[in-house]
């Protein structure tokens, strides 16, 4: 599957999630299910695909919800630990709006958070923003959805976000 196909559907997953944020009813993992249902129906990625890009947007909303003091540009901005103004062709207000919901989700779910703690890993998706090597600590800045790829200076597999 081409990197693009998979940023594609990564951004398309953040737009469904944001749709839904009005919805209080719902769980974020509720809405990540309907955004996997919008994403199959569309078509063009197998199951394992759309899998894979949801445990990736599952990922970053959390990790941001739990990072973010507030949704600030300054905040995101040092989320990501570079300005915001170079990222390319991402929806921040959606990015932002759903992490918000999530962090109320998270501070009622405290305990489970944890689980999202993961390293990142070669071959996921991630979110713009900036990784560090968990082997040799070298940084490497998403400007855009990315696929993550062995470290470029000792080869590791996985990632924490900074």
């Amino acid at each position: 599957m081409s990197e693009s196909k998979l940023t594609k559907a990564y951004n398309d997953f953040m737009e469904y999630m944001y749709e839904a944020t009005d919805d209080t009813i719902h769980t974020i993992a509720d809405k990540l299910d309907s955004a996997k249902e919008k994403i199959s129906e569309i078509g063009g990625l197998t199951q394992d695909e759309i899998n894979h890009v949801a445990d990736s947007v599952s990922r970053d909303i959390h990790h941001a919800a739990d990072k973010l003091e507030d949704n600030s540009n300054d905040s995101l901005s040092e989320w990501l630990k570079f300005d915001i103004e170079l990222i390319e062709n991402f929806a921040l207000e959606s990015f932002l709006d759903v992490a918000d919901k999530t962090r109320i989700e998270l501070a009622q779910l405290s305990a489970t958070a944890k689980q999202y703690s993961h390293p990142y890993k070669t071959g996921e998706l991630t979110a713009p923003g900036t990784l560090s090597c968990e082997k040799c600590n070298k940084v490497i800045a998403f400007k855009s959805t990315s696929v993550i790829p062995e470290c470029p200076e000792c080869g590791a597999h996985t990632f924490i976000r900074n």
